[in-house]
């Protein structure tokens, strides 16, 4: 287990080394001036001239790379060009709020998906599992705006139940906390749960069909540990693979959703920070995204291991 951690992790640093080159070089792409937009409307020359020095902007990329790797390295991610403000404290406010809303989104993912992907695999054929199918073509169908609106009209408009929009940090008030973004979470898991049913169900039936399964119960086990100790288990790892790239999509912000229930997550401000040609902010938000994505396969290959030993060695 050990050599295999040393090997990924071995993999991990140039994997990011060659990301940090290519969020960089794709950021220059970006039209805009960002000393331009520092300047404000007047544009006097010298000032455009001191932001250009300050910010090494009259330097070569490559140079301005060295520069920003050498910051990202040390835990500085720069300034927002817009707020004034580092972007590591930038990053440190919205974070939170991403990890909960993305947590709660994949819990409810997970909790539906997967239970009504082995009921509809153990009850092929059956109303269970053209009822499974059809609630997964809802998952997949239905677009989260405008489930979201709905939820919005129903839940807080209608019964009151539960707030519009806004959001209250956990260390605040849990219980308002959790009734602010258990809508907005929902809307993300629900398609997601959809994704989750189908892979499971594929997953099933093809290791229900299997020889050891069949062995299994011809000596005489009980379907439940079939099913749970023998079948689940070899079934996991496509779930697996698939739960961690979701997650990671999760984590890395929901436009839409955030915009409806506006919560300020990571998905608001890179998209505040894409319009506002706020480069630095967009560098380190994608920077911590791909971070994530990257560690996430990490967790996913590891638990292969676990949940399969065959797979050590």
């Amino acid at each position: 287990m050990l050599n295999f951690l040393a090997r990924r992790i071995a993999q991990i640093v140039p994997t990011l080394f060659f990301v940090s080159v290519l969020i960089f070089s794709l950021q220059q792409l970006l039209p805009g001036d960002p000393a331009l937009v520092m300047a404000g409307e007047e544009r006097d020359p010298a000032v455009i001239e001191q932001i250009r020095q300050q910010y090494r902007l009259d330097q070569p990329i490559p140079v301005q790379y060295v520069y920003w790797l050498k910051g990202v390295l040390s835990g500085n991610f720069g300034e927002s060009l817009r707020n004034k403000m580092p972007v590591r404290e930038l990053i440190a406010q919205k974070l939170p709020v991403t990890l909960q809303l993305g947590s709660m989104a994949f819990l409810f993912a997970f909790l539906i998906g997967v239970p009504a992907g082995i009921v509809s695999a153990v009850k092929k054929g059956t109303a269970w599992d053209y009822g499974a199918s059809l609630f997964a073509l809802w998952g997949l169908s239905t677009p989260n705006f405008w489930l979201g609106i709905l939820m919005i009209f129903l839940f807080s408009i209608e019964l009151g139940w539960l707030p519009a929009s806004g959001y209250v940090p956990l260390t605040e008030n849990w219980r308002a906390s959790l009734a602010a973004t258990i809508m907005p979470a929902f809307v993300l898991g629900n398609a997601i749960s959809a994704i989750l049913m189908r892979h499971t169900r594929s997953a099933m039936l093809q290791v229900l069909e299997s020889d050891y399964v069949r062995t299994a119960r011809a000596k005489g086990l009980s379907e439940r540990s079939v099913i749970l100790k023998h079948a689940m288990r070899n079934a996991l790892t496509p779930i697996i693979t698939l739960g961690a790239l979701e997650l990671g999509t999760l984590l890395s912000g929901a436009v839409l959703t955030e915009q409806i229930f506006s919560i300020p997550g990571f998905g608001k401000l890179i998209v505040d920070a894409v319009f506002n040609r706020d480069y630095a902010v967009v560098q380190g938000v994608v920077l911590v995204t791909a971070t994530v994505y990257i560690t996430l396969n990490l967790v996913a290959d590891v638990a292969y291991i676990l949940v399969n030993p065959r797979l050590r060695g």
